[in-house]
């Protein structure tokens, strides 16, 4: 399957459909917004990025956009099926919702980004097929959100916004399409934009000082939406006096994905001058009140930022001169073993189903394991952790997670506990 030839997406359907059938299956079991959430931020899309894993055998061929195409193709599918209201118990009800959803795509770009506008008809007045219309669609999309390798902040703004065409596409497929509907979500796309300006000014002026780090990010930001030039005026006022959070005016009926995703943004920004004072910590905490979440939603969304960037260290280049490496690890370790702590009961009672492990972990403190023995022990450890609810929502970063590391994260007292 090559992404830049036609016909790709039908191919990579076709390749992925276990992957939708068991996101039916997961909808029964959690709330949709949370089970996007699972899906969309490991792979980096919320924070622009296309580093996360795409699972299939011939995705190390393929180059930035061809990846943040079929990411972008798979997060508007999966929020189809998630937020589809009716039953799908069969294959036949999976390729459905998969008609309905490619037909969704070229309405919903069509409607709602004008500017990519793509004809249901050939320049030969054939019908174009809602797969065909979708592809040239996607092409396009992709197109204008450039990515800037090597630099995360660029990749930041100019991509983290398919977020967003994801978030209002999940609105969108419950509507009937009349001008009125189109207008009001054009009218939410350009918002919901705005409000990302008024997070970042507000979390860059938190600490009181804007550094030259976060004064590009402005600039970086402008150059990657289509804000009209009143906007753009309005942008660059509050950027340089800064914003409270009492006037972002986030909008009234925000649902849960989208308030992580600020936040997560806010948290990302102070993370742009390398270093996070105590005046920016105080202001995520506001933000959280502000929000409507607690300090474990905070807490949550560090986790899942953390372990992101150090799963994916090696390609976040940029990064890499801003955070320092152990620091970061130092802290992430340090907030999964507190969610351990609190759920030490319920990991002791899913180790001791496991005899194996158990074995292994007592072998493990006279001698040390073979590789394989330890990658067992460890593969184990993680499905444990997984049983965890605040895991079950956050992805927990596989290659950076060691036994080593894992065993520093699990409760010291643990493994005598399970002696008795």
């Amino acid at each position: 399957m090559k992404p830049q030839e036609k016909g790709w997406l039908k191919e990579y359907l076709e390749f992925r459909k276990n992957l939708f059938q068991d996101l039916n299956q997961e909808k029964k079991d959690s709330h949709p917004e949370q089970s996007l959430y699972r899906i969309l931020q490991p792979t980096g899309l919320m924070y622009g990025q296309t580093v996360g894993h795409v699972s299939h055998p011939q995705a190390d061929g393929w180059n930035e956009k061809d990846k943040m195409k079929i990411l972008l193709a798979e997060s508007l599918i999966s929020s189809s099926l998630l937020f589809y209201n009716k039953p799908v118990n069969s294959a036949e009800d999976v390729t459905d919702v998969f008609i309905k959803s490619l037909e969704s795509i070229g309405n919903f770009y069509n409607n709602i980004f004008p500017e990519l506008a793509t004809p249901t008809k050939t320049l030969f007045g054939r019908k174009r097929s809602s797969l065909e219309l979708a592809e040239r669609i996607l092409e396009k999309r992709i197109e204008r959100a450039t990515s800037f390798k090597g630099n995360f902040w660029m990749s930041f703004f100019h991509n983290s916004l398919l977020f967003l065409d994801v978030f209002i596409f999940g609105q969108w497929i419950h509507t009937n399409a009349d001008r009125i509907v189109s207008d009001f979500f054009r009218y939410e796309r350009e918002e919901l934009r705005f409000s990302i300006v008024k997070v970042i000014a507000a979390a860059a002026h938190s600490d009181q000082v804007i550094n030259y780090e976060e004064a590009r990010l402005l600039e970086y930001f402008i150059q990657g939406t289509d804000l009209s030039p009143e906007k753009r005026k309005e942008a660059i006022v509050i950027f340089d006096k800064g914003i409270s959070l009492d006037d972002i005016n986030l909008p009234s009926e925000n649902s849960w994905i989208l308030k992580k995703f600020f936040l997560e943004i806010a948290i990302l920004t102070t993370w742009a001058d390398r270093k996070v004072e105590q005046a920016e910590q105080d202001f995520l905490r506001q933000f959280c009140t502000y929000l409507d979440f607690t300090e474990e939603d905070l807490e949550n969304s560090m986790i899942a930022v953390e372990g992101f960037v150090l799963e994916h260290w090696q390609q976040l280049e940029y990064l890499q001169d801003k955070q320092d490496y152990q620091q970061v690890s130092d802290h992430f370790v340090k907030r999964v073993a507190k969610v351990a702590e609190r759920n030490k009961g319920r990991l002791l009672k899913e180790m001791q189903d496991s005899k194996t492990m158990m074995q292994l972990l007592n072998k493990a403190r006279s001698q040390e394991l073979e590789p394989e023995e330890a990658e067992q022990v460890r593969q184990e450890l993680m499905l444990v952790l997984k049983t965890i609810p605040t895991f079950v929502i956050i992805s927990l970063p596989q290659r950076f997670l060691t036994l080593p590391i894992l065993m520093k994260i699990l409760p010291r007292d643990l493994f005598t506990e399970n002696q008795h």
